[in-house]
């Protein structure tokens, strides 16, 4: 078969993507940037469309020809610059619905959320629903998954939070500690596979979750066992902390960024997230994985202890980084401009020119600090300051070599700073 998955790249579409290809189907990825999917997996027809674009079915019939099924992965937690959660949930959605009427494309799986509720307190709560109930009236041959919270090797967002917080030597737990009851990404991604097949059950949603129904804190404790490491304590975290933590998370989502503690986010995992996957094992045949014997069967490495530990060491990093750049060309333009131009005219340039190289690499400190802060220009930035670190270094050995002997260190300094920026970069991905 030729089936279409959106969200082809993302954590659930790209299990859901291996599985069908495993398969033996032919697969078109949809998704915003595809050109590391396009180098993982060659072997996939890979579309580059933005879905919350994509609002007219004329987007999407292009890309429906000979297409025998679809399915749709495609999600955002919360509307952020470049996200948008009405227009990737629910405008893209329905066009890619009502494209694959007029296609006639007729199998159509949708992967959904417990908890999508149309009154729901969230927009991404509210949009799910509002998809699900169009997709169940558009007269196609529909399956709605609403998983529960999805786990596996890979993670993203909530899951790696999770991971990261098992890390910890003291676990922050809010004030209520949710019920959970996980499935893997490999189950969801075999339920997707078996409904994309023309004669199986359709028109019915159904709940995907696995059998164990855990507290939060129990989910982070299994993880933290399984990375090897002792038990936490436990550190319970005011209402009213939590919510301004997760707070800042909105915060930096407006500079591109999708941290995964934010107000969405804190919504949906301070509710149960728990579901009845009776009808979803007894019509697929699956028996859902618990947790514990899914990790026992794939034992954790020094990489996922390496990744626990550097995933909230991420943002420190870059923040810490933005602020070493923006503060010392503040620093340099201020207090110390009379110091910075002294030495450029110890080096051998004039007191005019001394004064705009200082103001000119003060501000180029500082465009590079804002560059690393923002998501977007991040690596290009993170390039930036390693070549400019280079030629501080370099002038500095060739022109001011006095400046080694400073007590404060002032080319000493640079050295961590270059090798900071290197590991920001290596940790850069999302997924």
């Amino acid at each position: 078969m030729k089936i279409l998955v959106t969200g082809a790249y993302g954590f659930i579409g790209s299990a859901v993507t291996a599985r069908l290809s495993a398969d033996g189907h032919e697969i078109i990825g949809v998704g915003r940037r595809i050109a590391e999917a396009r180098t993982r997996r060659p072997d996939i027809r890979w579309i580059a469309l933005d879905i919350g674009r994509a609002k007219s079915p004329e987007d999407w019939l292009p890309h429906l020809q000979g297409v025998e099924a679809v399915v749709n992965c495609a999600g955002v937690l919360q509307d952020a610059p470049g996200d948008d959660v009405k227009g990737v949930h629910l405008d893209g959605t329905l066009a890619l619905f009502d494209a694959c009427k007029r296609a006639n494309v007729r199998r159509v799986v949708h992967v959904s959320a417990i908890g999508a509720d149309a009154t729901g307190e969230t927009d991404f709560a509210r949009t799910k629903a509002q998809a699900d109930e169009a997709l169940m009236k558009s007269g196609l041959d529909w399956v709605v998954l609403r998983p529960s919270i999805v786990v596996g090797r890979n993670v993203y967002g909530g899951t790696a939070l999770i991971r990261a917080l098992a890390a910890l030597p003291v676990l922050p737990i809010g004030p209520r500690d949710a019920v959970f009851q996980p499935v893997q990404v490999s189950d969801v991604a075999e339920a997707g596979a078996f409904f994309t097949t023309p004669d199986r059950a359709a028109k019915r949603w159904l709940e995907v979750a696995g059998p164990d129904r855990i507290t939060l804190t129990e989910l982070a404790g299994t993880y933290r066992r399984w990375l090897g490491f002792k038990p936490a304590r436990l550190l319970r975290i005011p209402d009213a902390l939590q919510a301004a933590l997760f707070r800042i998370g909105d915060w930096i989502s407006l500079l591109g960024w999708r941290p995964p503690v934010r107000t969405t986010a804190l919504r949906q995992l301070s509710r149960d997230v728990t579901g009845d996957a009776k009808e979803w094992a007894a019509i697929t045949g699956i028996t859902p994985s618990r947790l514990q014997d899914a990790l026992a069967r794939d034992p954790a490495s020094v990489q996922e202890r390496w990744f626990a530990h550097l995933f909230l060491l991420k943002p420190a990093l870059l923040g810490g980084l933005a602020f070493f750049w923006i503060i010392s060309g503040l620093i340099a333009l201020g207090p110390a401009r009379e110091s910075a131009v002294l030495w450029l005219t110890k080096a051998g340039l004039t007191g005019s020119a001394a004064l705009a190289m200082t103001v000119a690499t003060s501000l180029l400190d500082i465009a590079l600090g804002i560059g690393i802060a923002i998501r977007k220009t991040a690596r290009l930035a993170l390039w930036g300051t390693i070549a400019v670190a280079a030629g501080y270094l370099a002038l500095g050995l060739l022109l001011l070599p006095q400046l080694w002997a400073d007590p404060l260190g002032p080319l000493a300094k640079i050295i961590p700073a270059l090798l900071a920026s290197f590991a920001a970069l290596a940790i850069l991905d999302d997924r």
